[in-house]
């Protein structure tokens, strides 16, 4: 299944993902996948495999940095932004990466305050995967515990695109969030 995610960004000319608990795999960094990797194994076989998951994690961000990059604008909500770990300086170095990609012509970064009124992100953490002119073979990739779903429905797709652009429109703008982000990495 990882492989389809991983075939599917190669190919994909955009990506916009919501994430209600996370960072998006391709903007974190290696200690940070390194923990929620551990924090969400639900069997021995995925922790006895917890570096090469990571080391393929990292490998996937290559699409933000080839030539014709990937576009990928990453929803986060800032329950994600706040979470801690053992690890110390972890989520330090992990907010700056964010500040750092979130620099990048190709990626935006936007925050969901932790105050902001009901909305629809609140049903589960999703991306979707753009081919271009090719509406049609877009895809929906949304990450369980222990699975993974792929939707290609054409009218399923629309509805999280809509989804996707009603969260837009309810998280901060892309310079306060940054802006967030810096206030929340002075205070870790």
């Amino acid at each position: 299944m990882y492989e389809d995610l991983i075939s599917l960004e190669a190919e994909a000319d955009t990506v916009s993902s919501w994430q209600l608990g996370v960072i998006p795999g391709l903007l974190q960094t290696g200690e940070y996948a390194r923990e929620i990797i551990r924090a969400t194994a639900m069997s021995e076989a995925v922790e006895a495999r917890v570096d090469a998951l990571v080391e393929v994690r990292l490998a996937r961000q290559v699409v933000l940095t080839r030539e014709e990059p990937l576009a990928l604008w990453a929803i986060i909500s800032e329950q994600a932004l706040r979470s801690t770990s053992e690890v110390e300086g972890m989520m330090y170095e992990q907010l700056g990466r964010l500040l750092a990609m979130g620099k990048r012509p190709n990626v935006n970064v936007q925050v969901l305050p932790a105050d902001a009124m009901l909305h629809v992100g609140q049903m589960g953490s999703f991306s979707v995967l753009g081919f271009g002119p090719h509406v049609d073979l877009d895809v929906v990739h949304a990450e369980g515990l222990t699975s993974a779903l792929y939707v290609e429905e054409p009218d399923k797709v629309a509805a999280h695109r809509e989804a996707w652009q009603r969260l837009t429109s309810a998280a901060l703008p892309v310079g306060s969030s940054a802006d967030l982000i810096t206030e929340i990495r002075k205070n870790t």
